[in-house]
């Protein structure tokens, strides 16, 4: 069995499955998912995604504002803790820099990622963790914040592994999404190669990534067995060992039974 430790399920397109959530979810189980980890970008739809998945014991959430969301509601620490602090909610995030798509004077994304790791402790909650061309300031922020205290995931995973060994250090574990799939990926292909046994995680962030074989078409949890089986190959084990790892990984993270 695998779990998908970030997805998007709000986000999908759901034309395939009669524009029916409960026949997506049917075909996710039969594909053997275990668990979804659904994770908030913004405050504004985060009401009716903690709706759409209310009554799915096999689908936990996070709540955060992702650093490109700019437009809506800032979310403040008391914010994050009010809506932390519901039993579905398992995580802060996701959080962290994005200095690819945001340009001008990006304070704000740095306060507002610093308010994710306070809210976080408060909970002790993990963090899950989003960083485009900012990887020195995001290690920087996590560390001076003791961020490491409640650890996380350094999700979508794109970095070397100097970042990576930075990450473990701090207390993350380091996720790999459908980009490892991709042949022109080596350096992250490496890193998944060298990953310790203990940190090791899975995910889609679909409907965005789709690995390959479905590569530029949109994305959904259940191809994340395609990920499982890609680093599986390069770390040279079977699926099935790389499925236990991943999902003990995940509830030891998240202190789930």
């Amino acid at each position: 069995m695998l779990i998908d430790s970030h997805c998007h399920l709000d986000r999908l397109d759901l034309k395939p499955y009669q524009n029916d959530f409960a026949c997506l979810m049917q075909h996710i189980r039969e594909q053997q998912i275990e668990h979804l980890l659904c994770i908030a970008i913004d405050l504004e739809a985060y009401p009716a995604m903690r709706d759409l998945v209310a009554d799915y014991d096999d689908i936990s959430v996070t709540v955060g504002v992702h650093p490109n969301e700019h437009e809506g509601q800032e979310p403040s620490v008391d914010d994050l803790i009010t809506l932390g602090q519901d039993e579905k909610v398992i995580g802060i995030g996701e959080t962290g820099l994005d200095y690819f798509r945001s340009e001008g004077d990006l304070t704000w994304q740095r306060d507002r990622f610093r308010n994710h790791i306070h809210a976080a402790k408060h909970l002790n909650k993990p963090l899950i963790i989003h960083t485009r061309e900012a990887k020195q300031e995001a290690l920087d922020i996590l560390h001076e914040e003791n961020a490491g205290e409640v650890g996380g995931i350094i999700h979508c995973f794109t970095e070397d592994w100097e970042f990576a060994k930075r990450a473990l250090d701090l207390n993350f574990y380091i996720s790999f999404s459908g980009i490892v799939t991709f042949n022109s990926a080596k350096n992250i292909q490496e890193v998944a190669k060298k990953m310790p046994v203990d940190r090791l995680l899975i995910e889609t962030d679909s409907p965005y990534l789709a690995p390959v074989p479905h590569r530029g078409r949109p994305n959904y949890p259940h191809y994340v067995t395609h990920v499982a089986q890609s680093v599986a190959d390069l770390r040279g084990i079977s699926l099935h060992s790389l499925a236990d790892i991943s999902t003990r990984n995940f509830y030891t993270l998240f202190k789930k039974s």
